[in-house]
């Protein structure tokens, strides 16, 4: 019963403060709502298509017009001006008008038709690394079809049957058959994965503050005191009065001496603390795979094994937050670790940047990351549609990681509880 009270006690503590804290509110409900519907969004345009490019043509024959066609059907780049002037192309990438351009040199139509090489520049923006490459594969794609057109041409001249001029020209082909997202979908697989990444920077900075206050403020005593109906303080003060208003008692009534605190008491105490943002967190994880499954049929093991991989990895990031917040005794020390470790976290998780192309102490850095084995997991189910036995291992590592953090928070509090003279410190 000690325990429920703890818990019911330490909830309605939170709550009081949250109806009276809208800035706080806003970031258990508002925002990560918004950033989920923001993301999505975002991503709206499932592809990429279109990219501006633009053209130096300096041999103006009918090659050359037949290519700038070509380049100009293709669906990801659109041609969208020809310039006279290298310098000229150049300005406009910088201005970022284009991504790349490409230069027809002199006499292409005629070493072409002659059969002599004659090769294509292309100068690209490599600073935009998906632009790049999809521009590239689209040149390659449109300059490979023209060679081919041409050469099969020149051979059914020369007396050789269409299908045999297409063998003779390419006699190894390839079938490529793209096992997941094969229509390239950037909603599905960017956005589907950065939105969990943002939602663990936010729940780690709601971690901190969470608890962070309470020390801020020098009011981890009276919270206490509080939420544990056996401790002597429990009455004093009265809770109607607002978190934020400068309370001045003796330092005697906040002290609570380490024998007296409870870890039990603790736990409960902490887990009714951070109810509301387990309840927001997980309604938002909720709507965040909603969106990410779309129209796409996944089996119901795989959905419930994502959804509570993402809501162990919310719980977790609370408690990790707090864990940073109860060590330093310092709120802006907890935020400032929350910040270094959650925000580039995505940059190490193995999505935008092959995992097994980093460098070892990066992979070690990696495999300490909470996000990083949870979008193992969402990339398994939701895209790879994997037996969801593959990916039991990572929940079970966030519910045990998860464990160990509460233990390790309460352990912290208790502490902090035995040292009221580092209250107080932003």
């Amino acid at each position: 019963m000690r325990l429920i009270q703890a818990f019911v006690r330490s909830a309605a503590y939170e709550r009081r403060f949250l109806s009276k804290n809208p800035w706080d509110l806003a970031m258990v409900v508002w925002i990560p709502l918004a950033t989920v519907l923001l993301i999505w969004w975002i991503f709206s345009q499932t592809q990429i298509t279109d990219l501006p490019i633009g053209v130096i043509d300096q041999d103006n024959g009918p090659v050359a017009n037949t290519l700038v066609r070509y380049l100009e059907a293709s669906p990801d780049i659109t041609v969208k001006q020809l310039y006279y002037s290298p310098t000229a192309a150049k300005d406009a990438i910088l201005q970022r008008d284009i991504y790349a351009v490409v230069i027809i040199p002199q006499d292409f139509s005629r070493n072409i038709l002659s059969g002599k090489p004659s090769p294509l520049v292309l100068q690209v923006n490599a600073q935009y690394g998906t632009h790049s490459g999809i521009i590239q594969k689209s040149v390659q794609s449109v300059a490979g079809t023209l060679s081919a057109g041409v050469e099969m041409q020149r051979l059914v001249k020369q007396g050789m049957a269409p299908s045999q001029a297409a063998i003779a020209y390419s006699p190894i082909g390839i079938q490529r058959v793209s096992l997941f997202n094969a229509a390239t979908n950037y909603q599905q697989f960017l956005a589907s994965t950065v939105i969990p990444a943002l939602l663990h920077i936010l729940a780690m900075v709601i971690g901190a503050t969470t608890i962070g206050r309470e020390l801020r403020d020098k009011q981890l005593g009276r919270w206490y005191g509080f939420i544990d109906s056996a401790s002597p303080n429990s009455n004093s003060p009265d809770l109607t009065l607002s978190i934020n208003e400068k309370l001045e008692y003796k330092l005697e009534n906040q002290l609570i001496a380490p024998r007296q605190v409870s870890i039990l008491v603790l736990l409960s105490g902490l887990a009714g603390k951070y109810f509301w943002p387990t309840l927001a967190y997980s309604l938002w994880s909720a709507l965040a795979l909603w969106l990410a499954i779309g129209q796409q049929e996944i089996a119901s093991a795989s959905i419930l094994a994502t959804y509570l991989g993402l809501v162990m990895l919310m719980i977790l990031s609370f408690w990790l937050g707090a864990i940073f917040t109860l060590g330093s005794f310092s709120l802006r020390s907890g935020l400032s670790a929350t910040g270094f470790i959650s925000a580039p976290s995505y940059a190490f998780a193995g999505v935008t940047f092959p995992y097994i192309a980093i460098s070892d102490s990066a992979k070690h850095w990696s495999d300490t990351l909470p996000l990083t084995h949870y979008l193992k997991l969402h990339i398994a189910q939701l895209q790879m549609q994997a037996p969801v036995a593959i990916s039991l291992p990572i929940i079970y590592g966030l519910v045990l990681a998860t464990a160990i953090a509460m233990m390790l928070t309460a352990l912290l509090t208790k502490r902090a509880l035995a040292h009221p003279e580092r209250w107080g410190a932003r």
